[in-house]
């Protein structure tokens, strides 16, 4: 890992090479999904089979997964791994309940009643990735929330194996979790598939869940057909420590989201050259026990640094800045930061609130914006999955009370008939 001495010029040329990393899509990939979007929305299930035979190397012989095949993944999963997983909802499930929302309806004097009406989207897709890249946890994470906010039906879609069938263990989150169908298809051509619907698959509300760039161009460009959680990158861990902070665990933490990907970003801020220093002997010292070594080291030397700055003023600069998806604070006293940190997606507390601790078990979600969304954007969560309405009701009265106030406003911006629309209904005629 480059190792930086803030300046305000050297930082700022990593900053800029970071973002680099997330730019738009290769024009071929682009493309290249357009095709298949267009392929599935005029050819539906044929379509489909023919890139899952192409992409997948075998097709099963009906897309959805029957409950006889969920339910013998559950009864002869690992009791070990059920028992966690189970441990795990429960968490999931608190956090997130706390999340619920109510309407509300105001009834003024004048007879007026205003209010505004949630409910759960009527049917969502959950995108999960199969093979070597297959995570039980992205399907808590994505269908938990969902079920809280009264979604009425969940589709999971996920890539068959090369033997054209499902992984076990996402079967076996999915009927934890009260996921309600699961279809057998992967890539491009499923997301197209839950956004256009075929004569297998039903057309969704909204399409949720994490997956490769065809997955995630895909959802990218079918944003408006329907909608998505949102566009991820890659991964992303900042750690800002002192000097009270442990080499070890920083080293660890940074290679946990190294792990990830070789364009997974891992970075150090902290006001100590003891503990930058110390933080390197350390990656060396634990990356060769670690089975994805290779992408760890590529990743740590391409988007990895350690930025060595002055005070902790400047270290909560650099987190705000750079708006990572999961931010370690390593201080000594880390909870007097909550309220100085504005911009990130998790921010995790002390020595003992290690990141992967969000992604499976604490409580709050481990999907998070990337590449310095968190500026603006959210982590997944029930309100992610509810739609709101709002009412309106005026008596006569009422409106004439403001009748004069509309046609102002209508008249300035050279609406007649907005202005005609009100006006109408006080006509003597």
């Amino acid at each position: 890992m480059q190792v930086i001495r803030c300046n305000g010029i050297d930082e700022q040329n990593f900053f800029a090479a970071l973002r680099n990393r997330s730019t738009a899509p290769d024009p071929a990939i682009v493309q290249t999904v357009t095709d298949i979007l267009e392929d599935v929305r005029q050819h539906g299930d044929k379509a489909v089979r023919m890139y899952t035979e192409r992409f997948d190397g075998r097709c099963p012989e009906t897309f959805e997964v029957d409950c006889d095949t969920i339910s013998d993944a559950l009864e002869q999963a690992d009791p070990a791994f059920v028992e966690a997983l189970l441990s795990a909802i429960e968490q999931i499930s608190d956090f997130h309940n706390r999340q619920k929302e109510q309407g509300f309806v105001n009834t003024r004097e004048d007879g007026v009643i205003l209010g505004q009406r949630l409910r759960g989207l009527a049917r969502v897709g959950l995108y999960v990735p199969g093979g070597t890249a297959a995570y039980p946890s992205s399907v808590l994470m994505n269908a938990i929330p969902a079920k809280i906010a009264g979604v009425g039906e969940l589709i999971m879609v996920t890539p068959p194996g090369k033997d054209g069938k499902p992984n076990l263990d996402i079967l076996v989150a999915a009927a934890l979790c009260g996921v309600d169908r699961v279809f057998l298809m992967g890539g491009a051509q499923a997301v197209a598939a839950l956004a256009y619907g075929t004569d297998s698959i039903p057309r969704v509300d909204k399409i949720v869940g994490p997956g490769n760039i065809f997955v995630a161009t895909a959802k990218r460009l079918l944003y408006g057909v329907v909608d998505i959680d949102m566009v991820a990158g890659p991964s992303e861990i900042l750690v800002m420590a002192d000097d009270s902070a442990n080499p070890k665990y920083i080293a660890a933490d940074l290679m946990s989201q190294a792990e990830h990907d070789v364009l997974a970003s891992s970075i150090l801020v902290t006001t100590s050259e003891r503990i930058a220093n110390e933080t390197l002997a350390e990656i060396e010292r634990q990356l060769p026990t670690l089975s994805r070594q290779d992408i760890i080291r590529q990743s740590l030397e391409r988007f990895g640094a350690i930025l060595v700055c002055d005070g902790s003023a400047a270290a909560v600069a650099i987190a705000n800045e750079i708006a990572p998806e999961h931010l370690e604070v390593l201080m000594e006293n880390p909870l007097e930061y909550i309220g100085k940190l504005d911009n990130a997606g998790s921010v995790f507390l002390g020595a003992y609130a290690s990141e992967p601790l969000g992604d499976y078990y604490a409580g709050p979600n481990h999907v998070l914006p990337t590449s310095g969304t968190a500026r603006f954007f959210s982590p997944l969560s029930v309100y992610s999955f509810v739609k709101r309405s709002s009412y309106i009701y005026y008596t006569e009265q009422a409106l004439r009370d403001a009748k004069d106030k509309i046609l102002c406003i209508a008249e300035k911006e050279g609406l007649t008939a907005h202005a005609n629309a009100i006006a109408v209904r006080f006509d003597s005629v």
